[in-house]
């Protein structure tokens, strides 16, 4: 079988991430990948083999900085079989149009509405929704950390509802021109986009959430609250996430304490640019209570959405029809194991 050619719009937080994921994988490969400035990331591309695209207007500023390009971004449309859009939000739109006109696939990323594709992917939650699509999205980094927890409880005991308050990273830890620096910022429109946006996968659910941007650009941190249809207990929600693909119980007590030493567990696990692609539970934090259930993740927003953009392409495709036969492969490529 011949491999899906893929091309990645946007080498930058994600794109480059992905880039390398995709090239791990056995049934697809690299094609090429866009930037606009001839930045070190543009630069690093090019020693890893990548095929470098750029508009028109920036190749001169790549052949003075000594950076070899092999054509335009729409050059590029004809040699792929799907994009992978990771450009910044909201710009969505123009490039849809561009990937139609070219009649190639595309997976957008979670800073675009649902709207633009009407599909929203999570790999363990609705992987068939994308089956042959020629548009989909993969939710945000915040989303897929809530859907990759809640999904399977509410498969194994219903939810009658959920809420979650997101403290999250004000900046990635590449970027220096956000905030803020010293302090809590709340999300004061409310409730936050993140519950809706879980709804996009599993419109059933009723979720509420909310948000409070903090200065630290490690990961982000969820404290959830979860009220089931029946009584449950502390063990069988364990058990539950056990099970669960790319979630990773802790415990604090091993010298897990916050999302400080998470990330150094992800370098000391060897993971390309120390990243932890599972959602954290801590297994010492999960407390049952009747019908109430409560816990604390943390979800490394650089990261965790790389896997499910890799079983997109597979749905999109129809590489691999069984979601979980993909996510097995994509775990084993990256190194992801219970």
């Amino acid at each position: 079988m011949s491999k899906v050619k893929v091309g990645i719009n946007g080498y930058g937080t994600i794109g480059k991430r992905v880039a390398d994921a995709v090239s791990k994988q056995d049934d697809m490969e690299i094609v090429g990948v866009t930037k606009t400035r001839p930045t070190f990331e543009a630069q690093i591309a090019a020693e890893r083999g990548y095929g470098i695209y750029a508009p028109e207007s920036s190749l001169k500023a790549f052949k003075d900085a000594g950076i070899p390009i092999k054509g335009t971004i729409k050059e590029l449309y004809k040699s792929v079989d799907i994009m992978v859009d990771c450009t910044p939000g909201d710009v969505g739109e123009t490039y849809k149009a561009e990937y139609e006109a070219a009649g190639i696939k595309a997976i957008f990323q979670g800073g675009e509405d649902h709207s633009l594709t009407g599909i929203s992917f999570n790999s363990t939650a609705n992987y068939s929704e994308s089956w042959g699509a020629q548009f989909s999205r993969v939710v945000s980094c915040n989303t897929t950390g809530l859907l990759r927890t809640l999904n399977p409880i509410d498969k194994a005991n219903k939810i009658t509802c959920a809420y979650a308050t997101l403290i999250r990273r004000a900046v990635d830890p590449g970027d220096s021109k956000g905030g803020p620096v010293n302090g809590l910022e709340p999300t004061v429109k409310l409730p936050t986009h993140h519950g809706p946006d879980v709804k996009s996968v599993m419109p059933w659910l009723n979720i509420n959430t909310m948000a409070v941007k903090a200065s630290t650009t490690l990961m982000h941190l969820h404290t959830v609250v979860v009220e089931l249809q029946k009584e449950s207990s502390t063990e069988e929600i364990l058990k539950i996430m056990k099970t669960s693909p790319r979630v990773k119980l802790i415990k604090s007590g091993s010298g897990l304490k916050g999302t400080a030493e998470i990330m150094e567990l992800g370098k000391e696990l060897g993971r390309n640019r120390s990243d932890v692609y599972e959602i954290i539970v801590w297994e010492d934090g999960v407390k049952v209570v009747g019908k109430m259930l409560y816990y604390y993740q943390a979800v490394h927003q650089e990261s965790d959405v790389v896997p499910e953009n890799v079983d997109c392409i597979r749905s999109m495709c129809k590489l691999e029809e069984d979601a979980s036969a993909s996510i097995s492969k994509t775990n084993k490529a990256l190194g992801i194991c219970r």
